[in-house]
């Protein structure tokens, strides 16, 4: 059972903190191998995105590969980093572009592996 004492403990935090702004780096940054290497390489691995539904890695993948690599500044707000024991965090943001209207939101989940932090689920959308 989780208990208080376990939620954002300060070592955890700052680990899924550090994983959460490397992979934002290497967003905006149009870094696959790095965005690669964060999410979880399982077919159960689900990104639900603004255009885009993925089901496991293999698709997540071929998205990153085709995706255009210019206007992907961003800057984020609101972001919260929930961690629960040792090995388990979830990361919202609410983010915008430079030219757009519309509000992003972007939710992960993230598990510790023996490999590292891993996105297992992402959901991101959009708000007019």
């Amino acid at each position: 059972m989780m208990t208080q004492d376990n939620i954002n403990r300060p070592e955890v935090l700052a680990e899924v903190r550090t994983a959460f702004y490397r992979y934002e780096q290497a967003l905006v940054s149009n870094d696959i191998a790095v965005l690669d290497e964060l999410f979880w390489h399982d077919k159960r691995t689900v990104r639900l995105g603004a255009g885009e539904n993925l089901y496991g890695i293999d698709e997540i993948r071929a998205f990153r590969a085709a995706r255009p690599s210019a206007g992907l500044q961003r800057t984020l707000r609101q972001t919260v980093i929930t961690t629960f024991g040792e090995d388990y965090a979830v990361c919202s943001t609410e983010f915008t572009r430079e030219g757009s209207v519309s509000t992003g939101r972007q939710q992960q989940t993230w598990v510790r592996f023996p490999t590292g932090w891993r996105i297992v689920a992402a959901q991101v959308s959009l708000m007019s």
